[in-house]
């Protein structure tokens, strides 16, 4: 719900008669502060949507003032405002291409607007809403740990979203998020905001128990999904060197079902994890759904172990690999033909592994209930809960 590029042209096109005239799709570019410049050394110190205002005096042809595009695209600037009428009149049409076909809002206001008068005003909105920015994940982390307290928060809430509407939560997690600098970690939460563009205001960012936490409110599935779809591409392409798992959580009706959202999201993330996929569905997960909700982490750890304990022993003394055997064996539904074709090995070798498998095992398989025990521990097996995963 940071400031952006909209909220500041609601706010000002009447009273400092700004005007977007490049770059309109980046409508929703979040403003983290509101820098003056007239050279170029200081973009170096961009961290990200930072929105830049130049009278022209130091771009006063097309190269400088392309340049200068250039370079603010580069660092995820969230726009530039240019004050037109004295060192500049025309904006050139390159300028305005570049700006258009990298989604980078390029707006004007006249010279005798002040420009300093302007700056102030923006920079209070834009520290404001940062402040009531924290005041909302403070009541969304609230709802999330103590659910007593959403009617409190609720109120709080309301006039910034639909309370009683649909909330879906995604959590995407980095390895050591937790452990990193305030600086580092800033940074990558800066990043991953640029990424997610044309947000509307039905949705909160914020870092959260090791994880950054990203919540939309009366948005369709549909539409939901083809914003993290896009955000995952761009974050791909923008942060190619972040490692990035993403869990998806069911939606949910009403700001009292968020800690439920939440928990689900939380568990996708965890698998998403655990099999090295970057963005995973918690309705998609089909039986590791309940693997991943289960509170009781030594109840998992004791179903896979226990159960596959006397072929572990075996592989461990023979180096065979009786476990992956026996898991092949189940989700091929019992099919010796087919186990040995997943195998690369020939059928009688696998029918003397599972005749074996079951004498150490002491049962036959034959039940599906007998069966669905060791299905289970095969799958948790691949997770961090059975000794599978990270």
């Amino acid at each position: 719900m940071s400031f952006t590029i909209e909220d500041m042209l609601i706010d000002s096109s009447d009273r400092y008669r700004m005007k977007m005239i490049a770059g309109s799709n980046g409508w929703s570019n979040s403003i983290s502060w509101i820098f003056m410049l007239e050279e170029l050394t200081i973009i170096n110190n961009f961290r990200g949507k930072e929105l830049a205002v130049t009278t022209g005096l130091g771009f006063r042809d097309e190269k400088s003032m392309l340049q200068l595009v250039q370079d603010l695209i580069h660092h995820h600037a969230a726009g530039l405002i240019v004050n037109t009428g004295y060192y500049v009149y025309d904006i050139p049409e390159s300028v305005r291409e570049m700006c258009n076909e990298n989604d980078f809002p390029l707006l004007t206001v006249p010279w005798d607007i002040y420009i300093a008068d302007m700056i102030k005003d923006l920079s209070i909105r834009v520290f404001l809403q940062g402040s009531a920015d924290e005041q909302i994940a403070t009541a969304f982390i609230d709802v999330i740990e103590h659910p007593e307290s959403v009617e409190k928060r609720r109120q709080e809430l309301l006039p910034y979203f639909d309370t009683d509407g649909q909330f879906q939560v995604f959590v995407l997690h980095s390895p050591d998020l937790d452990k990193m600098d305030t600086v580092d970690r800033k940074r990558i939460e800066y990043g991953l905001q640029i990424a997610m563009e044309n947000i509307t205001h039905n949705s909160q960012f914020f870092y959260y128990d090791g994880s950054f936490v990203f919540i939309l409110n009366a948005v369709e599935e549909k539409d939901a999904r083809r914003i993290v779809h896009d955000f995952t591409l761009r974050t791909q392409r923008r942060m190619p060197d972040l490692v990035l798992w993403i869990g998806g959580g069911s939606i949910v009706t009403d700001l009292s079902c968020l800690p439920m959202g939440y928990a689900r999201a939380m568990a996708a993330a965890l698998y998403a994890e655990d099999m090295d996929r970057q963005l995973v569905y918690f309705d998609e997960m089909d039986v590791y759904r309940l693997i991943y909700l289960q509170p009781d982490r030594k109840l998992l750890q004791e179903m896979s172990s226990r159960v596959l304990a006397p072929l572990i022993a075996y592989d461990e003394r023979h180096d065979a690999c009786y476990v992956d055997t026996l898991e092949e064996y189940l989700a091929c539904g019992e099919s010796i033909q087919e186990v040995a074709r997943r195998m690369y090995t020939h059928r009688n070798t696998i029918l003397y592994r599972v005749r074996n498998i079951k004498k150490l095992l002491g049962t036959s398989l034959k039940t599906p209930q007998e069966r669905l025990v060791y299905r289970i521990a095969c799958l948790i097996r691949h997770t961090r809960f059975g000794g599978g995963g990270k």
